[in-house]
């Protein structure tokens, strides 16, 4: 069973370990558990008051007192080794001096000496990234300081209400249930950012109510655009809008709601994801966001790109944060195009950088608790890492191919109704059965992508001559298209024949013409 922060802390106190890392932007949160915990006899056995560092504040003692000439670094780690009673060190971001050897090694001498002093004292180092010298990675224990509960943000919503209640400044529309949906909807959120968001709902209106609850959601997006690594997608797509895949869209659809306390109930684990391989041009990343929509779930692009980008160092920080930011947005859909380029030559040319980021993403895929839907596009199997399709990793693997006949008339259908819907495009053309069959006949081996193509071929050479669309325009221009099914037919054959065994059709049994191949 997994232990709460508290109570890891003071499992790790009581056991006098001398050096531990907490990674978090909360500082003052995390300093008032700490002393919580240290303080504690029925916890720690022995109370430790607790000092703590700043570049700018230096060494301060419990009482406030501050130490004069302990600003710099090593001269406060000095102070510290010479400290004779329990206490508890918290140095705040200390990280930047780790590239200087004298920190490192009065790191590795304070470790030393609290190990064997004859009292109970232990520093922690506290930074909002996680940074390590290799001479300190047997010495430090590195604490998951978690964000806030469900409780810690309902309490804060409560405290914030009769606040602003008692002074008649805002009236709140809310019953119980409504107040566990705004604490709900802060999940991800550090304490400081739920304040933020609940104080912007508090006066986004003359009165608090559900509709307010747009107010935090868009708090959560800041966190997205904060990252830099993200990228929150407007998804407004419906899945009636993805032209065939019906095997495909049939499975999401099962899934829909999968995430919640109903599918618990029936001992449910949240899905994990799919990997959609297929002929490029086919509709994998149309469903991703129609998939999205459907489960009215906010969608995120990971582009694996910009993890490598940067200083040299931060790629593994940049998956980390990543990772943490799509679980600040749970439940949600994260997608990853082509996600065969984005770990491209994971294992080497890197000093195993792109290795280690790889295994980050992998452990995460298989051990993530909160329900982040993995949604990974991929046209090259070839660039497909061999961990990557191991079972456990992602619910199930589709293969897209090229359209059948009946997928065809779906996808022209859709096109053709979006394009049709201008009057002075549609003119009289007819939009019937017939028209839909005779197009299917003509492009088969299109792409889908390929029939959009042709949609807008047509409609250019209409409006050249300011006329509607004609039969003769959408031939002609399936006509001019050379499809990838020709000038990349070995490359489809390759496809078609490694996915025969290793994923499943995305395309429902009744819509193959087995003359068609």
């Amino acid at each position: 069973m997994e232990r709460s922060f508290p109570e890891t802390l003071a499992q790790l106190l009581k056991a006098r370990f001398p050096l531990l890392y907490l990674e978090t932007y909360e500082e003052q949160r995390a300093l008032h558990k700490i002393g919580a915990v240290a303080g504690n006899p029925d916890l720690v056995r022995v109370p430790r008051p607790v000092w703590s560092w700043t570049r700018t504040a230096g060494l301060v003692q419990p009482g406030g007192e501050v130490r004069a000439g302990t600003e710099r670094a090593t001269d406060a780690l000095r102070a510290v080794q010479r400290i004779d009673e329990p206490a508890v060190l918290v140095f705040r971001d200390l990280h930047p001096n780790f590239p200087d050897a004298e920190t490192v090694r009065l790191l590795r001498d304070v470790a030393e000496a609290f190990r064997t002093g004859r009292h109970p004292r232990t520093l922690i180092l506290m930074s909002p990234v996680l940074e390590l010298p290799p001479e300190l990675t047997k010495d430090v224990t590195i604490v998951d300081f978690p964000l806030p509960g469900a409780a810690e943000r309902r309490a804060l919503l409560d405290a914030m209400i009769r606040s602003n209640t008692a002074n008649g400044r805002l009236r709140v529309d809310l019953d119980e249930a409504g107040r566990e949906r705004f604490a709900t909807a802060a999940a991800g959120l550090t304490m400081q950012e739920a304040e933020n968001a609940y104080a912007r709902a508090m006066v986004s209106g003359p009165v608090l109510d559900d509709g307010a609850l747009d107010v935090i959601h868009d708090e959560k997006r800041q966190t997205v655009r904060k990252s830099g690594l993200l990228e929150f997608v407007s998804a407004q797509i419906p899945l009636d809008e993805v032209g065939g895949l019906e095997k495909l869209k049939y499975w999401l659809l099962k899934r829909n709601g999968s995430w919640l306390a109903d599918a618990a109930d029936y001992g449910l684990p949240a899905p994990r994801g799919v990997l959609i391989t297929g002929v490029p041009g086919c509709g994998k990343s149309l469903t991703a966001k129609a998939m999205a929509a459907a489960w009215s779930l906010p969608l995120l692009r990971f582009d694996i790109g910009r993890v490598f980008a940067g200083l040299v160092g931060s790629s593994e920080h940049n998956m980390r944060t990543a990772l943490r930011t799509a679980e600040a947005l749970a439940p949600c859909v994260l997608w990853i195009d082509e996600i065969e380029k984005g770990f491209a030559g994971s294992a080497a040319g890197d000093s195993g950088t792109g290795a280690r980021v790889f295994g980050t993403f992998l452990t995460w895929l298989q051990e993530k608790r909160l329900p982040v839907f993995v949604t990974a596009t991929a046209n090259d199997y070839h660039g497909l890492p061999s961990e990557l399709l191991r079972k456990g990793r992602f619910d199930e693997t589709f293969f897209v191919d090229l359209p059948t006949r009946s997928e065809r008339a779906a996808v022209w259908r859709v096109h053709l109704r979006r394009a049709l819907s201008h009057p002075r495009a549609a003119g009289d053309l007819l939009f019937a059965e017939d028209l839909l069959a005779e197009l299917s006949g003509l492009t088969d081996g299109y792409s889908g992508a390929e029939i959009e193509q042709a949609v807008t071929a047509a409609l250019f050479d209409a409006f050249s001559e300011r006329r509607p669309v004609r039969r003769d325009d959408l031939v002609r221009a399936v006509m001019s298209i050379v499809p990838l099914s020709v000038t990349q037919a070995e490359r489809i054959g390759a496809l078609r024949e490694w996915a025969r065994n290793r994923a499943v059709s995305a395309t429902g049994n009744d819509d193959w013409d087995l003359t068609e191949r």
